[in-house]
């Protein structure tokens, strides 16, 4: 009887459609943005458990509880790049620091020049998810998303948003950037859920 060899762990991990590059592919939508410190800040709004805005410096974003994430990452664009291994603050920690109110059901993640993408909240608020600093443990390129950018790595790379400086707390779900250009509301590679038109009744705002 032959022996059938075992699909290598890499390609078991691999969504339908997808396939490993050679290197580091880096994809991103406009020019890349400078980085001032002494300016930067970093936002939670929108139904807040306290109504309130709440804002953080670099040192005080720096400051929160941080994590370490070893992921895929899956481009819609059909690479994925395996076993990354991403560090910073865990979605959980400023979801601990700045509670949402209990309608919120969604996220809309922004990032700068107004690019953004919306997250189920309880797409947001997983063990996985993270607010990057550093990949491999380097910090993050600039071409990359530094100083901080979102990892959701169970969700098309779009979702991954670079260069954050936002998170508003929705109680109804939005669009955002792509996903009102025509891409999937949710994202999730494994169901290949690319593109709009392949969205069911309940997969995005109406």
């Amino acid at each position: 009887m032959a022996c059938v060899p075992e699909k290598p762990e890499e390609e078991t991990r691999l969504p339908p459609g997808q396939y490993v590059p050679r290197g580091q592919p880096v994809v991103h939508y406009g020019r890349v943005p400078g980085f001032r410190r002494e300016t930067w800040r970093f936002q939670v709004f929108g139904a807040t458990a306290s109504g309130r805005v709440h804002d953080f410096s670099w040192e005080e974003f720096s400051s929160l509880p941080t994590a370490t994430v070893v992921a895929d990452f899956h481009c819609v664009t059909k690479f994925s790049i395996m076993g990354n291994e991403w560090s910073g603050v865990p979605t959980s920690a400023l979801l601990e620091r700045v509670p949402p109110a209990p309608g919120v059901r969604h996220v809309m993640v922004w990032a700068e020049y107004g690019y953004s993408a919306n997250l189920r909240l309880s797409d947001f608020d997983r063990p996985t998810t993270l607010f990057a600093t550093h990949l491999d443990e380097n910090r993050l390129s600039p071409e990359r998303g530094y100083p901080v950018r979102i990892v959701v790595p169970h969700l098309y790379a779009w979702k991954s948003v670079k260069w954050v400086r936002a998170v508003e707390y929705l109680t109804e779900d939005r669009r955002g950037f792509w996903e009102d250009r025509g891409y999937h509301n949710v994202a999730d590679p494994w169901k290949e859920q690319r593109y709009s038109y392949q969205e069911d009744p309940g997969d995005g705002p109406p």
